[in-house]
């Protein structure tokens, strides 16, 4: 799985003008699904993110998770972070997992996320979504989980 996490000091995702999910400080995760993941590394990806140690400690050292500073956490989905653009310049998206796949994978990371933290927001799974956020830092990590 690819995951790009940006802490955030507040992040909305809308689809067709109507906001959906929405959180002030915390994590804006955007998850992308390929063909061999599983229900596993989907565990895993959750796991990663909540121990994640991105956010300042009392010295200012990025030494917090999201739950140490009371953050929530947005999830939205996004195929497009398995773009190749290795022959030529419109991407090939065939490293994404197919939409049947895609959307279990998807659901399965929220579902975990929402049962090991308080608050979790999300996208949704094929919309047309706009994202507005405020990068905190800017902190911005890309993460693949194998």
């Amino acid at each position: 799985m690819i995951a790009l996490v940006q802490r955030v000091a507040r992040a909305e995702v809308r689809v067709q003008g109507r906001a959906i999910g929405s959180i002030g400080a915390g994590l804006l995760v955007f998850v992308c699904a390929e063909p061999a993941d599983t229900e596993a590394l989907a565990g895993l990806l959750v796991t990663k993110l909540l121990a994640l140690r991105i956010f300042a400690d009392a010295a200012g050292k990025m030494n917090r998770n999201v739950a140490d500073a009371g953050g929530a956490l947005l999830i939205v989905s996004q195929f497009t972070l398995a773009a190749d653009i290795s022959a030529g310049n419109r991407p090939s998206f065939l490293g994404a997992a197919p939409p049947a796949l895609g959307r279990a994978l998807y659901e399965r990371v929220l579902a975990l996320a929402r049962s090991r933290h308080p608050v979790v927001a999300s996208g949704e799974f094929g919309a047309d979504m706009q994202v507005e956020l405020v990068n905190d830092g800017p902190v911005t990590i890309p993460l693949r989980i194998a």
